[in-house]
């Protein structure tokens, strides 16, 4: 007998928040915190920097404040971010955009995926996003009374088969949401993936939403947004936000661009969910946007270097890893252990490693997590000490995965 969800539930469930009665039971996510919290272990689960961003673009923000930026900020985002974002996307993409119709910002990307689902989906409208995913495109398109399908990407290469996504997406589907670089795998898709994607929703009528929020945080290779490919631009809303590339994630400040008659949906949406925010931050993150291309390229090399270490790390411990091409994120291989289930182990480290993980099954459909569960997912973006004492501690991890 199946359960009639009410839409916070739905939510949920989509997100995997439900136990089988369908009332709210402790997400891995918790779980796990809370167990590195009473153990005092490293938190290598959490996908949030433990640095701060530049400190000029901080003194922006605070001098914002002490000049009278606190209150409502435009709903589409003060035109000075706004501006800073076309020519952002202009210089790194040769994307031209109208900052007044073609550009909104949001509080932070979560706002912006939730506002642009929420916008072009109706009930039983299909959405296909690649599995693993991040739960908020889930719990979004399960508040919608949409249909969630998924198209795997399975390990060692965290590359999808095309015929699956031929066949997943059909003249049904009304969004294709595009994560990448992608979390929670650390893949970069490949050129012939985006522009197969984009031939698929020109075929079945259907919107792209590319959430692009690690854009600068690859590895040994540039990132191609779909909305800069042939045929893309049109049927794309492109996501990202100040929060992965700058290191302040608790400022919460993204934008959402496209075509006019698709940001004019998010903007309507959106400004019924927040409206506005981030007056003081958003002139900062402008700044943040004219900043050097010297600067993002340490930033991504200094990451890459600590996903080096972490990886060099397990390797070192007989932990078999795969290496990502971006992101904050690699993911560790437990199979060769002959274990059950990788969330076991997650539950086991914080005590008796020191160091918490997230699961890689967390992240996908409760049907489908026999596919991921012996794979763990760390987070490399720490400070280069925590990372360097996270690595003597995980020197303990094949003991334990041996009892």
């Amino acid at each position: 007998m199946s359960i009639e969800y009410s839409p916070w539930q739905r939510t949920a469930h989509g997100a995997n928040l439900l136990d089988p009665t369908g009332r709210p039971g402790v997400t891995i996510f918790e779980e796990i915190t809370g167990l590195a919290n009473d153990h005092r272990a490293i938190n290598l689960g959490q996908g949030f920097p433990d640095s701060e961003g530049p400190e000029e673009i901080k003194k922006i923000a605070i001098d914002a404040i002490q000049n009278g930026a606190n209150q409502y900020a435009p709903g589409s985002g003060t035109p000075s971010l706004r501006e800073a974002i076309v020519a952002h996307q202009e210089r790194f993409y040769s994307l031209n955009l109208d900052p007044e119709s073609e550009v909104v910002v949001s509080t932070g990307a979560t706002e912006a995926i939730a506002a642009s689902l929420l916008a072009f989906l109706e009930p039983d409208d299909e959405v296909v996003t690649f599995e693993p995913y991040y739960d908020s495109y889930a719990a979004m398109i399960g508040l919608a009374n949409a249909v969630h399908k998924v198209v795997q990407l399975k390990a060692p290469k965290f590359e999808p088969d095309m015929d699956d996504l031929r066949r997943a997406v059909t003249d049904k589907t009304r969004v294709i949401v595009v994560n990448n670089p992608h979390n929670p795998t650390g893949t970069v898709l490949d050129i012939s993936v985006l522009q197969e994607i984009i031939s698929l929703a020109h075929q079945h009528n259907c919107i792209i939403i590319a959430d692009e929020v690690y854009e600068h945080l690859t590895f040994g290779i540039r990132h191609v947004p779909i909305a800069s490919l042939p045929g893309g631009f049109e049927r794309t809303i492109t996501i990202s936000s100040a929060g992965k590339s700058f290191s302040f994630t608790g400022w919460k400040v993204g934008w959402a661009t496209g075509p006019r008659e698709l940001i004019t949906a998010v903007r309507t949406v959106k400004q019924f969910l927040t409206y506005s925010s981030g007056p003081a931050f958003q002139p900062a993150v402008a700044q943040a946007l004219n900043l050097p291309d010297a600067f993002f390229e340490r930033f991504a090399a200094g990451l890459g270097q600590q996903g080096e270490i972490l990886a060099s790390g397990l390797e070192q411990a007989g932990i078999p890893v795969i290496r990502p091409k971006g992101t904050y994120f690699l993911v560790a291989d437990v199979r060769s252990f002959d274990l059950n289930d990788a969330a076991e182990v997650a539950r086991k480290m914080p005590e008796r490693v020191g160091v918490a993980a997230i699961p890689m099954s967390a992240f996908v459909h409760p049907e489908n997590q026999q596919d991921y569960q012996g794979l763990l997912r760390f987070a490399f973006c720490k400070k280069r000490e925590v990372i360097a004492d996270a690595v003597e501690h995980l020197r303990l991890l094949p003991k334990v995965l041996s009892q």
